[in-house]
């Protein structure tokens, strides 16, 4: 039988030994401290059952892969996750595809413009960006999806992270204007590599970040690359433009016309 001195001498030497190992590996224990590789990250139920339709349990089935697949590529969630250090990189790349520089840049170009062939581009593709905004916030408000849970509370997360993500408007607005400068200003092979690669990369920058699950991004790039059709379809040009303001202008001072006239004639 052990004296009461021996257990204490074996409890601590147990103690020293865990906290040994720990210290060991402290990327081990870094990894799990990020709550998106938790397993209570995502608490959605794809228990399938025989009873259920196999339509069901088809969509059940893909959802649950567009999970483990969206959790494996989110390796730069936070700083604690295996890429963590290049999170800072991934994160300006992200912002290179939001909707407020681009508008800003856009309108800016066509008051600024010299000619009206570039004031008639700029003006086409800040229609199609107010076009893909209007889309992307139509589908999300009737899918609702749920965004995946967010890892930490970044500045820029806190002001334009939406609640919903299906679909991705990075990924949306990557593959419209990837499309409309292959078709109207890249007019050489390392100018089309370049826009394509930072469609992919804007897009990439969403599952890398865990904001978007993988359909998310799927269907925005295919939603944007579809958008530049209708833009195409219904092209504004300069001389159009100006007969629609040209008419516009016309019938409202022969309204106010109309009005003074009857305001006279009744006096």
């Amino acid at each position: 039988m052990s004296s009461p001195a021996s257990r204490r001498n074996s409890c601590r030497g147990v103690a020293a030994g865990s906290r040994a190992s720990s210290e060991s590996h402290p990327g081990r224990r870094r990894a799990y401290s990020c709550p998106y590789f938790s397993s209570r990250a995502q608490a959605e139920d794809f228990s399938v059952s025989l009873s259920q339709p196999m339509f069901a349990i088809t969509l059940r089935f893909l959802l649950a892969v567009d999970l483990w697949l969206s959790k494996r590529l989110g390796v730069c969630a936070c700083e604690e996750s295996p890429w963590g250090s290049i999170r800072p990189l991934v994160r300006l790349v992200e912002f290179s595809g939001h909707v407020i520089p681009w508008l800003v840049g856009t309108v800016y170009t066509l008051l600024r413009g010299e000619s009206v062939a570039e004031q008639e581009l700029m003006l086409n593709l800040t229609l199609a960006l107010i076009l893909d905004m209007l889309l992307v916030r139509g589908v999300k408000t009737l899918v609702r999806r749920r965004t995946p849970v967010q890892n930490r509370s970044d500045i820029l997360s806190a002001f334009f992270v939406d609640r919903y993500s299906f679909p991705s408007g990075h990924a949306s607005r990557a593959g419209m204007c990837a499309r409309f400068f292959l078709a109207q200003l890249a007019d050489t092979a390392s100018m089309r590599v370049l826009v394509v690669s930072w469609a992919v990369l804007v897009s990439l920058s969403r599952l890398l970040l865990a904001r978007h699950y993988v359909t998310d991004v799927g269907f925005g790039l295919a939603m944007g690359y579809c958008q530049y059709s209708v833009v195409e379809r219904f092209w504004v040009t300069w001389d159009c433009l100006h007969d629609l303001l040209f008419i516009q202008l016309r019938e409202s001072l022969d309204r106010a016309y109309d009005r003074l006239w009857m305001v006279d004639w009744k006096h």
